[in-house]
């Protein structure tokens, strides 16, 4: 049975929200919101095409995404790039030739993006190969899955400035919505550029976007969200989190947290390989600041998080929708163990906090979620998710016109394919 949550319910429940704050913060809180309910295109919707490059942005547009979520790297020489790993990952790009006879650095691939120049990275072609194993490792259960992703042969890695360029030929009006994320590395940092070479950059790069006042900052690395708010106090962030090691110290068991997570010895490695929330060993994380979440009173760890995160002064918080301690990955299979739970999306509600937890790409997660009266779904599937959330009797962005959209985006592959030096 579909719940009664009317289009008008829905922009009353974000008025409430925002009417509890004091007005400087409902101002920096409404810039990047939305009349439609928030589906984010994660990585511009990498279940459909080559994630993080101009052609997911257009299908993110095309789709009907509300918001394109999308990741920062930083280059040798200072130039803010689109893309998600550290590296340059073989399953993804394919080395063609080195940008100078003879370079050191060639090949390219498996080099860190903080140790390659933008000259170096825009000779890669990261747009021909299918991404079959994620899709298998992933284990979807969106119909779309059984769809081989489309693939784009010789498409580079962007610089943010190119994304947005495009994006503008797209979306003339400058209505659609951004996510975008620092990828920095707080536990080996010399893996990433620092806090500091982040938010610098990327923020002067938002500044001189026509998008400004439509950008969501969001990292795992909780430093750079302090750090955004000192260069911008009403710049709007989101608080990434994934799953962890509750305090065994606690003397009792904490009712919205499963069971399950007690009988665990380790930490989930999940995307960023490391831990976020808390160290194996009950040592402070690097991740959250220097935050420690058992000295928040909770009750529940899931409360303690939306704390934590309301004290670094967050205005979204962004939890895994499931736990990956367990093999059980949808609500509908025995054990299942979710990590977004209702304890903590009213703790983050209470505080005035939005949630939008990630990546949901399971009909039964995300149906489960919505019920949870979440603000907003991040998944490589927002053609999906749309369709869902139109069945919810929520508001839903229009999609983009496909014809401008692919018209844009083939003008703007060939200025990068003329924009690189032989």
């Amino acid at each position: 049975m579909l719940p009664q949550l009317s289009q008008l319910t829905f922009l009353a429940n974000q008025a409430l929200l925002l009417v509890a704050l004091p007005a400087q913060e409902r101002l920096a809180r409404w810039v990047p919101q939305s009349r439609f309910y928030d589906v984010q295109a994660h990585r511009g919707g990498r279940g459909n095409t080559v994630e993080n490059t101009l052609p997911s942005f257009a299908w993110g547009l095309i789709d009907g995404a509300t918001t394109l979520e999308l990741d920062n790297g930083i280059t040798k020489d200072g130039v803010v790039v689109v893309w998600h790993d550290e590296e340059i990952t073989a399953e993804k790009c394919i080395d063609t030739a080195p940008v100078v006879p003879n370079d050191p650095d060639f090949p390219y691939v498996g080099k860190f993006v903080a140790n390659l120049t933008l000259a170096q990275i825009k000779t890669l072609d990261c747009g021909s190969k299918r991404q079959d194993k994620y899709r298998t490792r992933s284990s979807f259960a969106f119909a779309e899955i059984n769809s081989p992703s489309l693939t784009y042969p010789g498409t580079k890695i962007s610089t943010l400035e190119e994304v947005f360029d495009f994006v503008s030929c797209a979306d003339p009006s400058h209505q659609i919505l951004w996510n975008i994320e620092s990828k920095i590395n707080a536990q080996y940092p010399n893996q990433t550029r620092s806090v500091e070479d982040f938010v610098t950059k990327q923020y002067a790069a938002f500044a001189a976007s026509p998008y400004y006042n439509a950008i969501t900052y969001q990292s795992f690395d909780w430093r750079s969200l302090v750090a955004m708010k000192k260069v911008d106090p009403y710049f709007v962030t989101s608080a990434l989190i994934d799953e962890y090691v509750f305090n065994v110290q606690h003397s009792a068991p904490v009712p919205d947290l499963p069971l399950s997570f007690f009988h665990m010895a380790h930490v989930c490695y999940f995307s960023l390989a490391s831990q976020t929330a808390a160290n194996p060993d009950n040592n402070t994380t690097p991740w959250l600041a220097g935050l420690r979440l058992d000295a928040f009173p909770g009750p529940t760890a899931q409360e303690q998080i939306a704390q934590a995160a309301h004290h670094v002064g967050a205005n979204i918080l962004s939890p895994a929708a499931t736990s990956s301690s367990v093999s059980s990955i949808d609500p509908s299979m025995e054990g299942y163990v979710p990590f977004t739970t209702k304890g903590m999306v009213d703790e983050a509600h209470r505080l005035g906090l939005l949630v939008k937890p990630w990546t949901v790409n399971r009909m039964n997660v995300a149906e489960e979620i919505l019920n949870l009266k979440v603000d907003g779904i991040i998944t490589d599937y927002p053609n999906v998710v749309r369709r869902l959330v139109k069945s919810y009797n929520l508001p839903a962005a229009p999609k983009y016109p496909k014809q401008r959209v692919l018209s844009c985006l083939a003008s703007h592959l060939q200025l990068q394919r003329e924009s690189i030096s032989p």
